[in-house]
């Protein structure tokens, strides 16, 4: 799940090398944390947050097939 999120993110960016994602596994929870530079968060984030709720989408997707909840955020 985290090279999914890092291949979209690299995707959208304008500057794909600062782009980092961590994972952090509890439980059945998985915490994923996106940083992007600065210029780049409106991008990943998109209007009204529909990119950032879309990336969440297909996280939960993912999730559901491996019994995990995953959280995301974006630094």
């Amino acid at each position: 799940m985290k090279e999914m999120v890092e291949y979209i993110a690299r995707a959208l960016v304008r500057n794909p090398d600062a782009v980092e994602v961590t994972e952090e596994v509890r439980g059945n929870r998985v915490f994923i944390t996106l940083i992007v530079d600065d210029e780049d968060k409106g991008k990943v984030i998109g209007r009204d947050g529909r990119v950032a709720q879309a990336i969440r989408s297909l996280l939960r997707v993912s999730g559901v097939k491996s019994d995990q909840r995953i959280v995301l955020q974006i630094d």
